[in-house]
């Protein structure tokens, strides 16, 4: 049985404001059998399934949870706006705005993407990417359940499971990018100096979050 189907179901019917009688007598079904698909006690026909995308708006891969699109596309690199660079950098960003902090994590990114194409090494760019995939998602998951307001029920992972589950993925990722350390074809050195050269404008950002991390994590052993 697809898990995703009847989260997804219930939530459509939520964002719609339909109690579950409404949203049953619309879609031509009982509501004890609407009742049976939203807590996954029973899987719908195609007919059905093509029906409920048409009445809620979006695609049967949205419903079946194979995709986050509601329209079923898929975001491919052509379609991804390029980041901005900033053109200077400077002070502390301890305090700063909102727009400063995006462009110290943005630009620094960029260093660490292009040391990576660099240095031809397919496992640590694995690790890498689902590294800072996770703490992107954990991030969004905190933004989005502050104030308690939002509907949790739209994501897959629970909000009881998720800090421990992508704390799990995170540790598992840093392993695997240390066993990757040798892996790869390039053997140029990683130094200061040659990000500075390299990387004039994005390198001030990326040493700044060092510096900054650095100075968080030396308070632990105080």
């Amino acid at each position: 049985m697809n898990k995703d189907f009847p989260r997804v179901m219930k939530l459509l019917r939520k964002e719609r404001g339909l109690r579950q009688k409404e949203a049953a007598d619309q879609l031509g079904i009982a509501q004890a059998l609407l009742s049976h698909y939203e807590n996954g006690k029973r899987e719908c026909g195609l007919d059905f399934l093509v029906h409920a995308a048409n009445f809620y708006g979006v695609s049967v891969d949205y419903i079946l949870g194979r995709t986050s699109s509601r329209n079923g596309t898929v975001v491919s690199e052509e379609e991804l706006p390029e980041s901005t660079v900033s053109e200077s950098y400077g002070g502390d960003p301890n305090g700063l705005s909102v727009a400063f902090r995006k462009k110290l994590i943005t630009n620094a990114i960029e260093v660490i993407f292009s040391l990576l194409m660099k240095a031809k090494n397919a496992k640590l760019t694995k690790a890498v990417s689902s590294y800072i995939v996770t703490a992107v998602y954990r991030a969004f998951r905190m933004v989005y359940s502050a104030g308690g307001k939002n509907d949790e029920d739209c994501f897959a992972v629970p909000f009881d499971d998720v800090s421990g589950m992508c704390a799990a993925q995170l540790s598992l990722d840093d392993v695997r990018a240390r066993s990757a350390a040798h892996d790869g074809t390039a053997d140029e050195r990683i130094t200061n100096s040659r990000i500075e050269q390299e990387y004039p404008k994005q390198s001030t950002a990326l040493f700044s979050i060092v510096t900054n991390v650095e100075r968080d994590l030396q308070k632990f052993g105080k």
